[in-house]
Protein backbone atom coordinates (compact mmCIF):
# COMPACT_ATOMS: atom_id res chain seq x y z
CA UNK A 1 0.00 0.00 0.00
CA UNK A 2 1.50 2.97 -0.64
CA UNK A 3 1.92 6.28 2.13
CA UNK A 4 -1.03 8.45 -0.11
CA UNK A 5 -3.65 5.95 -0.20
CA UNK A 6 -2.78 5.20 3.59
CA UNK A 7 -3.31 9.53 4.02
CA UNK A 8 -6.57 8.96 2.76
CA UNK A 9 -7.70 6.07 5.20
CA UNK A 10 -7.84 6.09 9.12
CA UNK A 11 -4.39 6.15 10.64
CA UNK A 12 -5.08 5.85 13.93
CA UNK A 13 -6.84 2.36 13.40
CA UNK A 14 -4.19 0.95 10.85
CA UNK A 15 -1.63 1.82 12.98
CA UNK A 16 -3.29 0.29 16.16
CA UNK A 17 -3.90 -2.79 13.97
CA UNK A 18 -0.05 -2.61 13.43
CA UNK A 19 1.12 -2.14 16.15
CA UNK A 20 -0.02 -5.50 17.95
CA UNK A 21 1.29 -7.38 14.66
CA UNK A 22 5.65 -5.47 15.43
CA UNK A 23 4.90 -6.56 18.98
CA UNK A 24 4.82 -9.79 18.06
CA UNK A 25 2.61 -12.91 18.84
CA UNK A 26 2.88 -13.93 22.32
CA UNK A 27 5.65 -11.71 23.29
CA UNK A 28 3.57 -8.84 24.85
CA UNK A 29 0.58 -7.47 25.69
CA UNK A 30 -0.48 -3.84 24.13
CA UNK A 31 -0.05 -2.67 27.88
CA UNK A 32 3.33 -4.02 27.92
CA UNK A 33 4.59 -1.95 25.17
CA UNK A 34 6.64 0.94 26.12
CA UNK A 35 4.64 4.17 26.26
CA UNK A 36 6.75 5.46 23.79
CA UNK A 37 6.75 3.04 21.28
CA UNK A 38 2.95 3.66 21.46
CA UNK A 39 3.39 6.99 20.97
CA UNK A 40 5.27 6.69 17.94
CA UNK A 41 2.60 4.71 15.95
CA UNK A 42 0.60 7.06 16.30
CA UNK A 43 2.74 9.73 14.59
CA UNK A 44 5.97 7.90 12.99
CA UNK A 45 7.43 10.73 10.54
CA UNK A 46 6.95 13.30 13.56
CA UNK A 47 7.82 12.01 16.81
CA UNK A 48 9.70 14.46 18.37
CA UNK A 49 12.23 12.01 20.36
CA UNK A 50 12.45 8.65 17.81
CA UNK A 51 13.29 8.74 14.43
CA UNK A 52 11.34 7.27 11.51
CA UNK A 53 14.09 4.36 10.19
CA UNK A 54 11.76 1.94 8.72
CA UNK A 55 13.26 2.34 5.58
CA UNK A 56 16.83 1.78 6.12
CA UNK A 57 19.04 -0.12 4.30
CA UNK A 58 19.48 -1.22 1.06
CA UNK A 59 16.60 -1.01 -1.13
CA UNK A 60 14.56 0.32 1.71
CA UNK A 61 15.68 -2.62 3.82
CA UNK A 62 14.82 -5.24 1.94
CA UNK A 63 15.34 -8.90 3.28
CA UNK A 64 16.38 -10.42 0.47
CA UNK A 65 19.63 -8.90 -1.12
CA UNK A 66 19.70 -9.18 -5.22
CA UNK A 67 21.13 -11.99 -6.41
CA UNK A 68 23.15 -11.68 -9.71
CA UNK A 69 24.01 -14.06 -12.36
CA UNK A 70 27.72 -15.45 -12.17
CA UNK A 71 29.82 -13.79 -15.01
CA UNK A 72 33.38 -15.07 -14.02
CA UNK A 73 35.47 -16.39 -12.05
CA UNK A 74 38.49 -15.25 -10.39
CA UNK A 75 40.85 -18.46 -11.29
CA UNK A 76 39.66 -17.16 -15.30
CA UNK A 77 42.16 -14.23 -15.06
CA UNK A 78 44.44 -15.70 -13.79
CA UNK A 79 44.01 -15.76 -9.48
CA UNK A 80 44.85 -19.02 -7.31
CA UNK A 81 44.61 -20.19 -4.30
CA UNK A 82 47.95 -20.87 -1.57
CA UNK A 83 49.24 -18.05 -0.77
CA UNK A 84 52.29 -17.36 -3.34
CA UNK A 85 50.02 -15.43 -5.87
CA UNK A 86 49.07 -12.13 -6.06
CA UNK A 87 45.44 -12.24 -6.76
CA UNK A 88 44.64 -8.75 -6.72
CA UNK A 89 45.25 -8.07 -10.13
CA UNK A 90 43.29 -11.18 -11.60
CA UNK A 91 40.31 -9.99 -8.86
CA UNK A 92 40.13 -6.32 -10.45
CA UNK A 93 40.42 -7.81 -13.78
CA UNK A 94 37.01 -9.99 -13.22
CA UNK A 95 35.35 -7.24 -11.92
CA UNK A 96 36.12 -4.84 -14.68
CA UNK A 97 35.07 -7.48 -16.73
CA UNK A 98 31.94 -8.00 -15.32
CA UNK A 99 31.27 -3.97 -15.37
CA UNK A 100 31.91 -4.56 -19.33
CA UNK A 101 29.35 -7.28 -19.05
CA UNK A 102 26.43 -5.04 -17.65
CA UNK A 103 27.14 -6.57 -14.02
CA UNK A 104 26.83 -9.88 -12.44
CA UNK A 105 28.33 -11.92 -10.06
CA UNK A 106 32.44 -12.36 -9.47
CA UNK A 107 33.23 -16.03 -7.75
CA UNK A 108 35.82 -16.73 -5.77
CA UNK A 109 36.56 -20.57 -4.79
CA UNK A 110 37.39 -21.68 -1.62
CA UNK A 111 41.25 -21.23 -0.41
CA UNK A 112 43.20 -18.23 1.09
CA UNK A 113 44.27 -15.71 -2.01
CA UNK A 114 47.26 -13.30 -1.86
CA UNK A 115 45.96 -9.72 -2.50
CA UNK A 116 49.02 -6.75 -2.76
CA UNK A 117 46.16 -4.39 -3.84
CA UNK A 118 43.04 -2.47 -3.04
CA UNK A 119 40.46 -4.82 -4.15
CA UNK A 120 38.15 -2.27 -6.40
CA UNK A 121 34.37 -2.95 -6.53
CA UNK A 122 33.89 0.23 -9.06
CA UNK A 123 31.41 -0.94 -10.82
CA UNK A 124 27.51 -0.66 -10.82
CA UNK A 125 25.40 -4.22 -10.55
CA UNK A 126 28.85 -6.22 -9.62
CA UNK A 127 29.08 -8.80 -6.57
CA UNK A 128 32.32 -10.62 -5.54
CA UNK A 129 31.09 -13.70 -3.99
CA UNK A 130 33.36 -16.22 -2.10
CA UNK A 131 32.48 -19.33 -0.81
CA UNK A 132 32.03 -18.02 2.50
CA UNK A 133 33.37 -15.97 5.13
CA UNK A 134 34.62 -19.32 7.15
CA UNK A 135 35.92 -20.97 3.33
CA UNK A 136 37.26 -17.96 1.25
CA UNK A 137 40.00 -15.86 2.56
CA UNK A 138 41.72 -12.65 1.09
CA UNK A 139 45.29 -12.45 2.48
CA UNK A 140 45.78 -8.72 2.57
CA UNK A 141 50.07 -8.18 2.60
CA UNK A 142 50.25 -4.31 2.69
CA UNK A 143 48.34 -1.40 4.06
CA UNK A 144 46.70 1.87 2.36
CA UNK A 145 50.08 4.29 2.71
CA UNK A 146 51.86 1.63 1.43
CA UNK A 147 49.58 1.11 -1.64
CA UNK A 148 48.18 4.55 -2.05
CA UNK A 149 50.90 7.32 -0.15
CA UNK A 150 50.51 9.27 3.15
CA UNK A 151 46.97 10.82 3.85
CA UNK A 152 47.14 13.45 5.85
CA UNK A 153 43.57 15.39 7.34
CA UNK A 154 42.09 18.42 5.47
CA UNK A 155 41.83 19.79 9.11
CA UNK A 156 45.53 20.12 9.53
CA UNK A 157 48.32 18.27 11.99
CA UNK A 158 50.00 15.16 11.73
CA UNK A 159 47.15 13.04 11.86
CA UNK A 160 46.11 9.88 9.44
CA UNK A 161 43.26 10.20 7.49
CA UNK A 162 43.81 6.12 6.62
CA UNK A 163 42.68 5.99 10.12
CA UNK A 164 39.17 6.88 9.02
CA UNK A 165 39.19 6.57 5.90
CA UNK A 166 39.75 3.89 2.70
CA UNK A 167 39.35 -0.34 2.82
CA UNK A 168 41.34 -2.60 1.01
CA UNK A 169 38.32 -3.73 -0.48
CA UNK A 170 36.75 -0.44 -1.58
CA UNK A 171 33.18 -0.24 -2.88
CA UNK A 172 32.87 3.42 -4.91
CA UNK A 173 32.11 4.39 -8.37
CA UNK A 174 35.55 4.24 -10.31
CA UNK A 175 35.66 7.70 -11.25
CA UNK A 176 35.33 8.87 -7.71
CA UNK A 177 37.83 6.35 -6.84
CA UNK A 178 40.26 7.37 -9.17
CA UNK A 179 40.11 11.52 -8.15
CA UNK A 180 40.54 10.70 -4.43
CA UNK A 181 43.78 8.94 -5.23
CA UNK A 182 44.95 11.46 -7.47
CA UNK A 183 44.12 14.20 -4.66
CA UNK A 184 46.03 12.07 -1.73
CA UNK A 185 49.37 11.39 -3.73
CA UNK A 186 48.91 14.96 -4.90
CA UNK A 187 48.99 15.73 -1.44
CA UNK A 188 45.73 17.85 -1.65
CA UNK A 189 43.42 16.51 1.13
CA UNK A 190 40.05 15.91 -0.40
CA UNK A 191 36.45 16.19 0.82
CA UNK A 192 35.37 12.92 0.52
CA UNK A 193 31.12 12.89 -0.32
CA UNK A 194 28.72 13.11 -2.77
CA UNK A 195 30.03 16.62 -4.69
CA UNK A 196 33.65 16.06 -5.29
CA UNK A 197 37.00 16.76 -3.63
CA UNK A 198 36.10 20.48 -3.22
CA UNK A 199 32.67 19.79 -2.33
CA UNK A 200 32.37 21.99 -6.17
CA UNK A 201 30.70 18.88 -8.68
CA UNK A 202 27.21 19.44 -8.36
CA UNK A 203 24.69 22.14 -10.26
CA UNK A 204 20.83 22.63 -9.24
CA UNK A 205 18.23 20.65 -11.24
CA UNK A 206 15.55 22.82 -9.13
CA UNK A 207 14.43 24.42 -6.18
CA UNK A 208 11.98 23.67 -3.67
CA UNK A 209 9.21 25.13 -1.81
CA UNK A 210 9.24 24.95 1.88
CA UNK A 211 8.34 21.35 3.61
CA UNK A 212 7.91 19.43 6.95
CA UNK A 213 10.29 16.88 8.43
CA UNK A 214 8.43 13.58 7.87
CA UNK A 215 6.88 14.67 4.52
CA UNK A 216 7.10 12.36 1.17
CA UNK A 217 5.66 14.61 -1.64
CA UNK A 218 7.76 17.63 -2.12
CA UNK A 219 6.83 20.94 -4.60
CA UNK A 220 9.77 21.64 -6.96
CA UNK A 221 10.03 24.83 -9.77
CA UNK A 222 11.15 22.67 -12.68
CA UNK A 223 10.56 19.17 -12.98
CA UNK A 224 12.18 18.76 -16.25
CA UNK A 225 15.15 17.22 -15.24
CA UNK A 226 13.23 14.27 -12.63
CA UNK A 227 12.34 11.21 -13.32
CA UNK A 228 11.15 8.22 -11.45
CA UNK A 229 13.96 6.33 -10.39
CA UNK A 230 16.44 8.85 -10.78
CA UNK A 231 19.05 9.24 -7.39
CA UNK A 232 18.92 13.01 -6.29
CA UNK A 233 21.01 15.13 -3.63
CA UNK A 234 18.73 17.27 -1.75
CA UNK A 235 20.77 20.30 -0.62
CA UNK A 236 20.58 22.13 2.58
CA UNK A 237 22.73 24.84 3.06
CA UNK A 238 22.76 26.99 7.06
CA UNK A 239 22.49 30.49 7.05
CA UNK A 240 24.92 32.96 9.36
CA UNK A 241 22.40 32.17 12.63
CA UNK A 242 22.95 28.92 11.76
CA UNK A 243 19.41 27.90 12.58
CA UNK A 244 19.76 24.71 10.28
CA UNK A 245 22.43 23.08 12.61
CA UNK A 246 19.86 24.23 15.61
CA UNK A 247 17.16 22.57 13.56
CA UNK A 248 18.70 19.27 13.37
CA UNK A 249 19.32 19.54 17.28
CA UNK A 250 15.68 19.93 18.20
CA UNK A 251 15.39 23.55 18.28
CA UNK A 252 14.27 25.55 21.04
CA UNK A 253 16.64 28.11 23.52
CA UNK A 254 18.95 25.30 24.30
CA UNK A 255 20.88 25.23 20.62
CA UNK A 256 19.73 28.50 20.45
CA UNK A 257 22.20 29.48 23.09
CA UNK A 258 24.82 27.43 21.60
CA UNK A 259 27.97 28.63 20.14
CA UNK A 260 28.38 27.25 16.88
CA UNK A 261 30.92 29.63 14.88
CA UNK A 262 34.15 28.53 16.70
CA UNK A 263 33.01 24.77 15.47
CA UNK A 264 35.22 24.74 12.05
CA UNK A 265 35.10 21.03 11.46
CA UNK A 266 31.49 21.09 12.01
CA UNK A 267 30.55 23.78 9.71
CA UNK A 268 32.66 22.19 7.37
CA UNK A 269 30.61 19.29 6.93
CA UNK A 270 27.39 21.63 5.46
CA UNK A 271 25.81 22.27 3.48
CA UNK A 272 23.77 18.74 4.92
CA UNK A 273 23.50 16.60 1.13
CA UNK A 274 21.27 13.60 1.24
CA UNK A 275 20.91 11.51 -1.62
CA UNK A 276 17.51 9.77 -2.64
CA UNK A 277 15.48 8.39 -5.47
CA UNK A 278 12.50 10.04 -6.83
CA UNK A 279 9.67 6.94 -6.98
CA UNK A 280 6.66 9.70 -8.78
CA UNK A 281 6.78 13.19 -10.78
CA UNK A 282 3.29 14.81 -11.27
CA UNK A 283 3.46 17.98 -12.16
CA UNK A 284 5.30 20.02 -9.46
CA UNK A 285 4.82 17.45 -7.65
CA UNK A 286 8.07 14.88 -6.51
CA UNK A 287 7.17 11.60 -4.39
CA UNK A 288 10.33 10.55 -2.83
CA UNK A 289 11.28 6.65 -1.51
CA UNK A 290 11.81 7.80 1.98
CA UNK A 291 10.74 10.94 3.87
CA UNK A 292 12.01 14.03 4.33
CA UNK A 293 14.78 14.25 6.98
CA UNK A 294 14.21 17.68 7.78
CA UNK A 295 12.40 20.78 7.34
CA UNK A 296 12.71 22.45 4.08
CA UNK A 297 12.55 26.45 4.98
CA UNK A 298 13.37 29.08 2.14
CA UNK A 299 16.67 30.40 4.45
CA UNK A 300 18.01 27.08 4.04
CA UNK A 301 17.94 27.50 -0.19
CA UNK A 302 16.55 24.30 -0.65
CA UNK A 303 17.05 22.27 -3.83
CA UNK A 304 17.68 18.85 -5.88
CA UNK A 305 21.04 18.52 -7.01
CA UNK A 306 23.45 16.52 -8.97
CA UNK A 307 26.16 14.70 -7.59
CA UNK A 308 29.09 12.49 -8.77
CA UNK A 309 27.85 9.24 -10.42
CA UNK A 310 26.87 6.85 -7.38
CA UNK A 311 27.72 3.03 -7.11
CA UNK A 312 24.79 1.32 -7.21
CA UNK A 313 23.61 -2.39 -6.79
CA UNK A 314 26.78 -4.08 -5.79
CA UNK A 315 28.06 -6.07 -3.31
CA UNK A 316 30.51 -8.35 -1.06
CA UNK A 317 29.62 -11.32 -0.12
CA UNK A 318 31.07 -14.70 1.41
CA UNK A 319 34.31 -14.07 2.35
CA UNK A 320 37.05 -12.90 5.24
CA UNK A 321 39.63 -10.07 4.25
CA UNK A 322 42.73 -11.16 6.99
CA UNK A 323 45.26 -8.28 7.45
CA UNK A 324 48.83 -9.58 7.80
CA UNK A 325 48.93 -9.03 12.21
CA UNK A 326 50.96 -5.85 12.73
CA UNK A 327 50.34 -4.07 16.08
CA UNK A 328 47.83 -1.53 16.41
CA UNK A 329 49.12 2.02 15.57
CA UNK A 330 49.22 4.95 17.82
CA UNK A 331 46.12 6.92 18.14
CA UNK A 332 45.25 8.85 14.68
CA UNK A 333 48.36 7.20 13.02
CA UNK A 334 46.34 4.08 11.42
CA UNK A 335 48.66 3.11 8.17
CA UNK A 336 45.48 1.25 6.65
CA UNK A 337 45.26 -1.89 7.29
CA UNK A 338 41.53 -0.58 6.46
CA UNK A 339 38.72 -3.62 5.90
CA UNK A 340 35.93 -2.88 3.66
CA UNK A 341 34.24 0.61 3.25
CA UNK A 342 31.65 1.84 0.80
CA UNK A 343 31.69 5.53 -0.68
CA UNK A 344 29.32 7.61 -3.12
CA UNK A 345 27.85 4.26 -2.46
CA UNK A 346 23.93 3.47 -2.69
CA UNK A 347 21.62 0.54 -2.75
CA UNK A 348 25.20 -1.10 -2.30
CA UNK A 349 25.43 -4.37 0.71
CA UNK A 350 28.00 -6.41 2.12
CA UNK A 351 26.86 -9.81 3.17
CA UNK A 352 28.93 -12.48 5.32
CA UNK A 353 31.93 -10.55 5.86
CA UNK A 354 34.81 -11.24 8.18
CA UNK A 355 37.66 -8.65 8.57
CA UNK A 356 40.75 -9.52 10.96
CA UNK A 357 43.74 -7.98 12.14
CA UNK A 358 42.46 -4.64 10.79
CA UNK A 359 43.05 -0.96 11.90
CA UNK A 360 39.28 0.08 10.86
CA UNK A 361 36.59 -2.83 10.15
CA UNK A 362 33.38 -1.52 8.01
CA UNK A 363 33.07 2.00 6.64
CA UNK A 364 30.73 4.07 5.49
CA UNK A 365 32.02 7.49 3.52
CA UNK A 366 28.87 9.20 2.54
CA UNK A 367 27.27 6.21 1.65
CA UNK A 368 23.71 6.03 1.99
CA UNK A 369 20.49 3.16 1.96
CA UNK A 370 23.40 0.51 1.75
CA UNK A 371 23.20 -2.86 4.47
CA UNK A 372 25.92 -4.20 5.85
CA UNK A 373 24.61 -7.98 7.52
CA UNK A 374 26.46 -10.63 9.22
CA UNK A 375 29.27 -8.95 8.99
CA UNK A 376 32.34 -9.67 11.81
CA UNK A 377 35.75 -7.56 13.61
CA UNK A 378 38.13 -10.04 14.87
CA UNK A 379 41.82 -10.43 15.46
CA UNK A 380 44.21 -7.82 17.43
CA UNK A 381 41.86 -5.17 17.86
CA UNK A 382 40.36 -2.27 16.11
CA UNK A 383 40.71 1.50 15.89
CA UNK A 384 36.93 2.05 14.21
CA UNK A 385 35.58 -1.14 14.28
CA UNK A 386 32.76 -0.04 12.61
CA UNK A 387 32.69 4.02 10.81
CA UNK A 388 29.88 6.39 9.79
CA UNK A 389 30.99 9.22 8.45
CA UNK A 390 30.77 12.38 5.86
CA UNK A 391 27.37 12.43 5.70
CA UNK A 392 26.22 9.19 5.61
CA UNK A 393 22.28 8.41 5.47
CA UNK A 394 19.77 5.72 6.02
CA UNK A 395 22.01 2.59 6.53
CA UNK A 396 21.70 -0.37 8.21
CA UNK A 397 24.21 -2.64 10.08
CA UNK A 398 21.97 -5.81 11.33
CA UNK A 399 23.47 -8.79 12.97
CA UNK A 400 27.18 -8.17 13.72
CA UNK A 401 29.95 -9.04 15.83
CA UNK A 402 32.95 -7.35 17.46
CA UNK A 403 35.04 -9.96 18.93
CA UNK A 404 37.65 -9.49 21.93
CA UNK A 405 41.12 -8.80 21.41
CA UNK A 406 43.25 -11.48 20.65
CA UNK A 407 46.51 -9.59 21.61
CA UNK A 408 46.74 -7.18 24.33
CA UNK A 409 46.17 -3.07 23.30
CA UNK A 410 49.45 -1.53 22.67
CA UNK A 411 50.24 1.52 24.51
CA UNK A 412 48.50 4.99 23.08
CA UNK A 413 46.33 3.26 20.94
CA UNK A 414 42.41 3.73 21.14
CA UNK A 415 39.33 1.56 21.08
CA UNK A 416 36.11 3.15 19.81
CA UNK A 417 33.09 1.21 18.87
CA UNK A 418 30.23 1.74 16.19
CA UNK A 419 30.99 5.03 15.34
CA UNK A 420 28.42 8.03 13.92
CA UNK A 421 29.59 11.29 12.86
CA UNK A 422 29.40 14.22 10.60
CA UNK A 423 25.62 14.73 10.06
CA UNK A 424 25.28 11.29 9.23
CA UNK A 425 21.71 10.40 10.41
CA UNK A 426 18.90 7.30 9.99
CA UNK A 427 20.99 4.77 10.39
CA UNK A 428 20.25 1.86 12.23
CA UNK A 429 22.72 -0.55 14.36
CA UNK A 430 20.45 -3.80 14.78
CA UNK A 431 21.07 -7.22 16.61
CA UNK A 432 24.94 -6.68 17.71
CA UNK A 433 27.19 -8.94 19.76
CA UNK A 434 30.04 -6.62 20.85
CA UNK A 435 32.47 -7.85 23.16
CA UNK A 436 34.31 -4.99 22.97
CA UNK A 437 33.94 -1.44 22.42
CA UNK A 438 31.39 1.14 23.00
CA UNK A 439 28.90 3.42 21.07
CA UNK A 440 30.87 6.35 19.79
CA UNK A 441 29.32 9.37 19.06
CA UNK A 442 32.08 11.22 17.22
CA UNK A 443 30.92 14.57 17.61
CA UNK A 444 30.25 16.01 14.27
CA UNK A 445 26.42 16.49 15.32
CA UNK A 446 25.03 13.44 13.90
CA UNK A 447 21.13 12.56 14.34
CA UNK A 448 18.75 10.17 14.22
CA UNK A 449 20.11 7.46 14.73
CA UNK A 450 19.46 4.19 16.65
CA UNK A 451 20.59 1.88 17.89
CA UNK A 452 18.47 -1.49 19.11
CA UNK A 453 19.31 -4.89 20.42
CA UNK A 454 22.73 -5.08 20.88
CA UNK A 455 24.39 -6.21 23.87
CA UNK A 456 27.51 -4.41 25.08
CA UNK A 457 30.42 -4.95 26.95
CA UNK A 458 31.48 -1.55 27.41
CA UNK A 459 34.84 -1.05 27.25
CA UNK A 460 36.06 1.61 24.23
CA UNK A 461 36.22 5.02 24.53
CA UNK A 462 34.12 8.21 22.01
CA UNK A 463 36.39 10.13 20.55
CA UNK A 464 35.40 13.34 18.35
CA UNK A 465 37.36 16.80 18.06
CA UNK A 466 35.85 19.89 20.06
CA UNK A 467 35.49 21.82 16.94
CA UNK A 468 33.45 19.73 15.31
CA UNK A 469 30.33 20.58 17.69
CA UNK A 470 27.87 18.87 19.53
CA UNK A 471 28.02 14.88 20.13
CA UNK A 472 24.54 14.59 19.57
CA UNK A 473 21.78 15.83 17.56
CA UNK A 474 18.04 14.93 17.76
CA UNK A 475 15.91 12.26 18.02
CA UNK A 476 18.79 9.78 18.43
CA UNK A 477 17.48 6.62 19.88
CA UNK A 478 18.82 4.02 22.04
CA UNK A 479 16.44 0.81 22.54
CA UNK A 480 17.12 -2.52 24.24
CA UNK A 481 20.93 -2.50 25.01
CA UNK A 482 22.10 -4.94 27.60
CA UNK A 483 25.44 -3.97 29.26
CA UNK A 484 27.25 -6.25 30.64
CA UNK A 485 30.17 -4.55 32.23
CA UNK A 486 27.51 -1.79 33.99
CA UNK A 487 29.87 0.71 32.49
CA UNK A 488 27.95 4.02 31.27
CA UNK A 489 29.59 6.21 28.30
CA UNK A 490 27.31 7.27 25.72
CA UNK A 491 24.39 4.85 25.98
CA UNK A 492 22.14 6.05 28.62
CA UNK A 493 21.65 9.53 26.44
CA UNK A 494 18.88 11.17 28.23
CA UNK A 495 21.39 13.62 30.17
CA UNK A 496 23.31 14.55 26.72
CA UNK A 497 21.19 13.85 23.81
CA UNK A 498 18.34 16.57 22.58
CA UNK A 499 15.35 15.84 21.98
CA UNK A 500 16.07 12.01 22.55
CA UNK A 501 15.15 8.42 24.00
CA UNK A 502 16.76 5.67 26.10
CA UNK A 503 14.36 2.71 26.35
CA UNK A 504 14.65 -0.63 28.21
CA UNK A 505 18.82 -0.41 28.87
CA UNK A 506 20.29 -2.17 31.71
CA UNK A 507 21.67 0.27 34.85
CA UNK A 508 25.27 2.02 33.72
CA UNK A 509 27.60 3.86 36.14
CA UNK A 510 29.37 6.12 34.77
CA UNK A 511 33.69 5.95 34.70
CA UNK A 512 36.68 8.74 34.24
CA UNK A 513 35.02 9.54 30.73
CA UNK A 514 32.38 11.71 31.85
CA UNK A 515 30.61 13.91 29.22
CA UNK A 516 28.43 17.18 30.20
CA UNK A 517 25.61 18.22 28.09
CA UNK A 518 26.43 20.41 24.94
CA UNK A 519 23.50 22.22 25.60
CA UNK A 520 21.75 24.16 28.87
CA UNK A 521 18.53 23.91 29.73
CA UNK A 522 15.97 21.17 29.34
CA UNK A 523 17.07 18.62 26.50
CA UNK A 524 13.63 17.53 26.17
CA UNK A 525 14.12 13.65 26.25
CA UNK A 526 12.92 10.55 27.33
CA UNK A 527 14.02 7.61 29.65
CA UNK A 528 11.89 4.73 29.71
CA UNK A 529 12.19 0.85 31.89
CA UNK A 530 15.80 1.90 32.91
CA UNK A 531 17.45 -1.00 33.78
CA UNK A 532 14.48 -3.04 32.62
CA UNK A 533 15.90 -4.18 29.36
CA UNK A 534 14.28 -7.69 29.98
CA UNK A 535 11.15 -5.65 29.83
CA UNK A 536 10.88 -3.71 26.69
CA UNK A 537 8.48 -4.21 23.96
CA UNK A 538 8.59 -4.54 21.32
CA UNK A 539 12.36 -5.60 21.45
CA UNK A 540 14.00 -4.29 18.22
CA UNK A 541 13.05 -0.96 17.16
CA UNK A 542 13.97 -1.13 13.64
CA UNK A 543 12.11 -4.53 12.86
CA UNK A 544 9.11 -3.24 15.33
CA UNK A 545 9.07 -0.13 12.68
CA UNK A 546 9.94 -2.54 9.28
CA UNK A 547 6.29 -4.35 10.46
CA UNK A 548 4.59 -1.10 10.53
CA UNK A 549 5.93 -0.22 6.53
CA UNK A 550 2.99 -1.95 4.74
CA UNK A 551 0.84 1.01 6.99
CA UNK A 552 2.70 3.54 6.97
CA UNK A 553 4.99 4.29 4.07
Amino acid sequence: MSHRNVMGMTRRSLLGSALTVALGAGAASAAEAAPLWREFSRTPFTHPQIPYIGRAGCHGGATRLPRRRVVADVRDFGARAGGTTDCAPAINRAIAAAGRAGGGTVTIPPGTFRIDDVIRVDRSNVVLKGAGSGRTTLYATKNLTELIGTYGSRYGGDKSSWSWAGGLIWLAPRARWESLVAAIRAKAWPFEGWTGNRRDAWRTLTTLAPARQGAWTITVTDMSALRPGALVLLRLADDADHTLLEHMCGGGPGPEAYFWDDKTKLTSYVPYEWPVRVTRVHGRKVTLERPLPLDLRPEWSPQLTTHVPELSGSGVEGLTLEAIETPQQPHLLDKGHNGVVLQCAYDCWVDDVTVRHVDNGFGLVAASACTLRRTRVAGRGSHHPYFCREGSHDNLVEDFTIEERTSPAPAGTQLHGINVEGLSSYNVWSRGDMRMGTFDSHRGLPFADVRTDITLNNNGRHGGDASAGPLFGARFTHWNVRVTNGRAGLVKIDGLAPYSATVGIDEVREFDQIDVPDFTGDLHTRLELYGRSDAVRPRNLYEAQRRLNGVVR
